[in-house]
């Protein structure tokens, strides 16, 4: 194989040195030396992504330094300010990315897939990666609103009849605000934008079409007026439509610059278009404003593109009625406490919009999907009781494995197979449902893959037993053998063997739980190995790493998978170790990749805690509820100075299903080794002073469905629970309030009274 590929090598190497390039074969193979050998250097998925990420970048570089007279997204305004303080130097950097503001809301419907996301400053970006609607104020006398550029901007969420994104700009008596949800017309989804507008001298509210997104340039190649009514037919595919007619409308190209600056101009007021050949073509209806006076206006942009929509839901229902019927059945809470309750309920709309059908981290920068992020989205929906929710992207992971039992989102991850079998388990033991038959084979293949996957070899290798190197959950390194895959791999044996009782295949059910006993001896055999050298007991991320950052992928043990103890030594020294070095404003700082605090790892690190009953996870938890954004979502990293996001997509989905995991365990937690269900874990005493009645529920649980209630009764404590239990089903139960002595209740009571 070297021979047969050498000549190719020798012309790469040949080709490089001959335009003075650096010898890229010679690079990768440094490059590689950082990292394990892996069959897979890096999962395809990702490298495209990051292609796509990058080359964007480059078009931001060739477009908007050289234009920094137009008027640019938020991100933008900030990020090339040199004097804001979320300036960064471009110098030799040959993409220019939005790493500070990365934060945005989607608005839509559920079960719909396009996903409209509204920016920090209310730009709307109907459609996944196009360009963008913008709204603004300007005065004749030079006076002007532009939300972009502005400090301080009001925004917030709300759902009275349909998930909306509120915006609200202000400066010098000039007020602008917008309201942006999805709402059906006929049965067809709409994104409409209602804006209402006031100054104290006439002017225009402005209607700005712009050829860039959040994440940068999107190209705009042709702008027409429409001819029957009043709107824009943009690249002859998607539409606009206006309330009414403006005043005024104005096309620029690239050449001309930016549209902003010709809205007085009288030369084109004839003008039916524009097209450009850089794809940078800008557009604006201007509407007239009364000194004084307030004036509403709106704009519709259906969700099916052309001119032939076909309604996709049934032409009598309303955004509202899909709503609520989603929503029916939800786990409900009461708890008045720091916002965590806008911040449950927000989640779980959040939850509802990503999972069409099956599930997505986000909905633009991770509008994908991923078996990690799919099984932790799969718990929180069962813990909420959405049981046919979770079904359905279960029933979808069947359609992304191999033949060999594979379940592949992206090559190289070697935990997917894991996340499947135990979100597939989980959603048994929380509907108290027989796994399906047609399951079978399925789970017996993957089961299989991962006995067949793990290294086995006679030489006394420290992997031995592990599964292969490979990339793992991304964001811990390079190409490395991560105990991460390997508890889930463990997981996914039990799971499978679980299931395979349930369907009476004791033979088999007996194999995967001697695997799966062979494959934890493995990674305690290789954890002492590595503790012996490093002389602590701290879990690395992998056998060749250092206790690191990365080490909170090892947590998973005892978070969310629980095979280990509630206070397994360690298991407490590495949530420990990432307490104490790895907290910035009490939320976890992931140097690998992410490069800002995250929210759903810092959640991780706190779930251990309040497993253990140790009182730090209050200062994780109340750092997160603080760091979501005015839309109560979390990006996926959040910057450690700005407070905004600077990874991933600016409103990540796992990190919802977090907070919803949380909450949900701060109330009920199951500990199905000792057959109990731990009650207010989580609850500690600044809650229970916050309000007279704290309630949660109906909720499920692995043993049944349970509600519980939180009161004073003559100045104690009274818990009151009220279990509807899985046949064959009954715990025991637990009262372990933080800072108090665990109460084990006696058999059949549902009350009990907490002494100071």
């Amino acid at each position: 194989m070297r021979l047969k590929w050498f000549p190719w090598q020798f012309m790469v190497k040949q080709v490089a040195r001959s335009k003075g390039f650096i010898d890229p074969i010679l690079l990768l193979s440094h490059f590689n030396r950082f990292a394990q050998p892996s069959e897979v250097w890096a999962p395809v998925e990702l490298l495209r992504a990051g292609t796509v990420l990058h080359a964007r970048g480059l078009i931001n570089s060739q477009v908007i330094q050289h234009n920094m007279d137009w008027v640019w997204p938020y991100w933008v305004e900030r990020q090339f300010d040199p004097e804001d303080k979320s300036f960064i130097p471009r110098a030799f950097s040959l993409t220019q990315i939005n790493l500070t503001h990365r934060n945005w809301t989607a608005v839509g419907i559920p079960g719909y897939q396009e996903l409209p996301v509204v920016d920090p400053r209310g730009l709307v970006m109907p459609f996944f990666d196009s360009w963008s609607i913008d709204s603004w104020i300007v005065l004749p006398d030079g006076g002007r609103l532009i939300p972009s550029r502005e400090k301080k901007v009001q925004q917030k969420v709300q759902w009275t009849d349909s998930l909306s994104v509120l915006t609200k700009s202000e400066n010098d008596k000039i007020q602008l605000e917008s309201e942006v949800k999805v709402i059906l017309e006929n049965g067809i989804p709409v994104c409409r934008i209602y804006l209402k507008a006031m100054a104290l001298s006439d002017g225009y509210l402005i209607i700005a079409l712009r050829p860039y997104n959040p994440e940068g340039v999107s190209f705009i190649n042709r702008i027409e007026l429409l001819k029957k009514t009043y709107g824009w037919f943009i690249d002859r595919k998607y539409l606009v439509f206006f309330d009414e007619k403006p005043e005024k409308n104005r096309f620029s190209h690239y050449r001309k610059g930016d549209v902003y600056h010709w809205i007085f101009s009288p030369i084109n007021d004839k003008q039916s278009g524009v097209q450009c050949e850089v794809g940078m073509a800008t557009a604006l209806a201007a509407f007239s404003i009364k000194a004084g006076e307030q004036r509403y206006t709106a704009i519709s942009i259906p969700l099916e593109k052309g001119k032939k929509l076909q309604s996709i839901y049934p032409l009598t229902k309303t955004a509202h009625q899909v709503w609520q019927e989603a929503y029916e059945g939800c786990c409900q809470i009461h708890l008045p406490y720091r916002n965590f309750e806008y911040l449950y309920e927000t989640a779980i709309r959040t939850l509802l919009l990503h999972t069409p059908r099956e599930s997505y981290a986000g909905p633009y920068t991770y509008k994908r999907f991923w078996f990690r992020d799919a099984a932790f989205i799969v718990k929180a929906l069962l813990c909420t009781s959405k049981i046919e929710r979770a079904a359905r992207i279960i029933n979808t992971f069947f359609e992304k494995q191999n033949s060999d039992g594979y379940f592949l989102s992206q090559d190289g991850e070697w935990d997917s197979n894991g996340e499947a079998l135990w979100a597939m388990q989980q959603y048994c033991l929380f509907s108290g449902k027989k796994p399906p038959y047609r399951w079978k084979d399925s789970v017996m293949r993957a089961a299989e893959w991962i006995i067949n996957k793990r290294v086995k070899t006679e030489d006394k290798l420290i992997y031995n037993g592990l599964l292969p190197s490979g990339f793992s959950a991304e964001h811990l390194g390079p190409n490395d053998f991560y105990f991460w895959d390997d508890f889930w791999g463990v997981a996914g044996l039990n799971a499978a063997a679980y299931m395979a009782r349930q369907w009476e295949e004791h033979r088999r059910a007996e194999s995967f739980e001697n695997e799966s006993r062979d494959f934890m001896d493995a990674i305690v055999s290789c954890l002492q190995k590595v503790a012996g050298k490093m002389r602590k007991p701290v879990m690395p991320a992998s056998p060749y790493r250092r206790p690191d950052s990365g080490a909170v992928g090892s947590l998973a043990a005892g978070y969310p998978l629980q095979l280990w103890a509630e206070k397994n030594d360690r298991l407490l020294l590495t949530a420990d170790h990432l307490f104490n070095h790895c907290l910035i404003n009490n939320g976890f700082y992931h140097d690998i990749s992410h490069s800002g605090i995250n929210p759903y790892l810092t959640l991780h690190i706190a779930q251990v805690l309040m497993r253990a009953g140790d009182i730090r996870f209050r200062r994780l938890t109340e750092a997160i509820a603080e760091m979501a954004s005015p839309t109560a979502q979390w990006p996926e990293a959040i910057h450690p100075r700005l407070k905004s996001g600077c990874m991933g997509d600016g409103q990540h989905v796992w990190a919802a299903s977090e907070w919803i995991l949380m909450v949900r365990n701060s109330f009920i937690r199951e500990e199905r080794e000792r057959n109990t269900l731990v009650l207010c874990s989580g609850i500690y005493k600044e809650i229970t002073d916050s309000a007279d009645i704290i309630s949660f529920g109906p909720a499920l649980s692995s043993f049944g469905s349970v509600s519980i209630q939180i009161t004073r009764d003559k100045g104690k404590l009274k818990v009151h629970w009220d279990g509807k239990w899985h046949q064959g089903e009954k715990p025991e139960i637990e009262i372990a309030f933080p800072e108090k002595a665990v109460i084990k209740v006696e058999p059949g009571k549902q009350i009990c009274h907490v002494p100071d």
